[in-house]
């Protein structure tokens, strides 16, 4: 075999459809967009769901059902490795994790992962703390309060 003879497997290699050159190509004249209109026009169409002025489906339908959206819980996080920052012996509170721009909101709470290792004995209160972290908080000597 020589690279002259290399071919391509039959049937991965396809035309692009080429719009607007004759009749015999199917796609003449108006490229396949019908006569004039809104949607023949560049840039034209409608959004998704539009049905021509029509009440859409969507509004006409009732809403039902329960969404708990309002009342979710977003924590703020921080990683076991983020507490290296404090001296021995320190209280970390939330309060002090802003102060030093560790987070940047509260939000609901703070909820120390386990990502990491920790090589200072420190107390540190949050409101959630995974499993994990609060075996390496535990290990090193310090202590996890929950708020």
């Amino acid at each position: 075999m020589k690279l002259n003879e290399l071919k391509y497997n039959e049937g991965s290699k396809k035309d692009i459809k080429r719009l607007g050159r004759g009749s015999s190509s199917g796609t003449g004249k108006t490229s396949g967009k019908g006569h004039k209109g809104q949607n023949a026009r560049s840039g034209g169409g409608v959004r998704v769901g539009f049905e021509g002025g029509q009440l859409p489906l969507y509004r006409r339908l009732p809403k039902r059902g329960f969404s708990n959206a309002m009342f979710k819980k977003t924590y703020s996080i921080i990683n076991v490795s983020d507490l290296n920052k404090f001296e021995d012996g320190t209280v970390v509170t939330p309060e002090l994790l802003k102060e030093m721009n560790i987070i940047k909101k509260e939000l609901t709470g703070i909820k120390v992962l386990g990502n990491g290792e920790l090589k200072k004995k420190l107390t540190v209160r949050a409101n959630v703390f995974s499993s994990v972290a609060k075996e390496k908080i535990e290990t090193v000597g310090g202590k996890a309060e929950v708020i």
